[in-house]
C-alpha cells in the first residue's frame, strides 16, 4: 500500500513539474493598438497563442483605472498582453497579426478613438523582440501598402497593468455592442478595406552573426587585421586594400561578414581610406566616443563582431553630409555577382538601376 502511494505521489510530481517546464517555455509580447477590446479576438484566434490580457502600460501611474487611463492624464497606452508557444507560433507571426488590425500611419489615435492612450507600440522585452520589430515595421513601411508612413513606436516594454474585469473577453461577453463599436469606429471597414486588395507576411531574417573566441580571431586574421579589428590600429593611407576599389559590392565586417557598407555609398574622400556616406545597415554599425589623440571623435564598431573599423566624420557629401572613413584591414569585399552564392542575396535590389 505505502509503496502504490509512492509510486502514485511520483507519477503526479512528474506530471507537474513537466507542466511547470511547457509553461517556462512560453514568452510574452505586448503591443498597443488602439482600443484593447479590438485586440483581444484576433490573438485570441492565433494558434499557439496561450493567453490574452487587456491592460495598460507605459504610464507613470501605478495600478491606474480606466477612467484615468481614457482620460490621457497617466501616460498609459491601451494594450494586450500575449502568452505564447514560440514552438507554436513566432513573435514575427504574431507581428503579422497586430499589424493586420492597425493603421500603423495614424499619429491621433485609432480610428474614432483620439488621443495618446489610444496610440500604436509594440513593446518589446528583450533584443530579439526589438530587432524583429524592427525589421518587421521595416518591411511593411516598404511594401508601400500605406500611403504615408509607419509611425508605430517600438519601445522598451514598460509595467503592464491588468485591466478590470469586465474589459476582459469583452468581445465574448458583449457581443452586440463589441461588434457595433468596432464597426461604428472605422476599424472594421479600414482592415476589410486595406487587406482585401494587400497582401503582407512579414518573414524574418534569421540570419545570425556571431563573434569567435579570441584565439579563433588571432588565427584567422592577418597581423594588421588582428591589429586593426581588435587594437584599434590605423592602416597606411592609400596603401591598402580598398581605398581605390569602384567594383559593385558590398563590404563586410572580416571578422563575422556582417553587411557593413555598399559601393553604391562608397566615395573617394581623397583621404587615401576608403570613405562611405553612410552604413547599409544601421543595424549592425554602433557608434560610441573616441576621447583618445587629444581629440573627441566618433568611433565606428560593427555591432556583433565589435570590431574596431574607423571613424565617422560630419564632412562628408549629400545626401547625409557625412564620411564614414574605414579601415580596409577591418572590412571583406564580397562582389555583386558573388552576393547571392554567399547569403547576401537581399541586398542585389541595392544594385538594380534604373535604365
Amino acid at each position: 500500500m505505502i509503496k502504490s502511494f509512492l509510486f502514485f505521489m511520483v507519477i503526479v510530481v512528474s506530471m507537474s513539474s513537466n507542466k511547470g517546464v511547457a509553461a517556462l517555455d512560453y514568452k510574452t509580447a505586448l503591443f498597443a493598438g488602439g482600443c484593447f477590446w479590438c485586440l483581444e479576438p484576433p490573438f485570441e484566434n492565433t494558434d499557439g497563442v496561450i493567453d490574452v490580457v487587456a491592460g495598460y502600460t507605459g504610464g507613470h501611474v501605478e495600478n491606474p483605472t480606466y477612467e484615468q487611463v481614457t482620460s490621457g492624464s497617466t501616460g498609459h497606452y491601451e494594450a494586450v498582453q500575449v502568452t505564447y508557444d514560440p514552438a507554436r507560433v513566432s513573435y514575427a507571426q504574431l507581428l503579422d497579426v497586430f499589424w493586420h488590425q492597425i493603421d500603423p500611419t495614424d499619429y491621433g489615435g485609432q480610428f474614432a478613438d483620439r488621443g495618446t492612450q489610444y496610440f500604436t507600440a509594440v513593446f518589446y522585452h528583450d533584443e530579439e523582440q526589438r530587432r524583429i520589430a524592427e525589421q518587421s515595421k521595416k518591411a511593411l513601411d516598404a511594401s508601400k501598402i500605406f500611403a504615408h508612413p509607419v509611425i508605430t513606436a517600438i519601445l522598451p516594454a514598460r509595467i503592464f497593468y491588468k485591466a478590470e474585469e469586465y474589459h476582459q473577453d469583452y468581445y465574448k461577453k458583449n457581443v452586440l455592442q463589441y461588434s457595433m463599436y468596432k464597426m461604428g469606429s472605422g476599424r472594421s471597414g479600414f482592415i476589410t478595406k486595406t487587406w482585401k486588395k494587400n497582401n503582407f507576411s512579414f518573414v524574418e531574417d534569421k540570419t545570425v552573426f556571431v563573434r569567435p573566441a579570441g584565439a579563433e580571431i588571432k588565427k584567422t586574421l592577418t597581423p594588421l587585421q588582428y591589429q586593426v579589428t581588435q587594437k584599434e590600429a590605423t592602416e597606411p593611407p592609400f596603401d591598402n586594400k580598398y581605398w581605390k576599389n569602384k567594383k559593385e559590392g558590398l563590404y563586410v565586417d572580416v571578422v563575422t561578414g556582417e553587411p557593413l557598407f555598399s559601393s553604391t555609398d562608397k566615395f573617394d574622400s581623397g583621404t587615401g581610406w576608403p570613405s562611405f556616406t553612410r552604413p547599409v545597415d544601421d543595424e549592425n554599425v554602433v557608434e560610441r566616443q573616441d576621447c583618445s589623440l587629444f581629440a573627441v571623435r566618433t568611433e565606428v564598431r560593427s555591432r556583433y563582431g565589435n570590431s574596431h573599423l574607423g571613424h565617422v566624420f560630419p564632412d562628408g557629401p549629400a545626401p547625409t553630409g557625412l564620411r564614414y572613413c574605414i579601415n580596409s584591414a577591418a572590412l571583406r569585399f564580397v562582389a555583386k555577382e558573388d552576393l547571392a552564392e554567399q547569403g547576401y542575396g537581399k541586398y542585389l535590389r541595392i544594385f538594380v538601376h534604373d535604365n
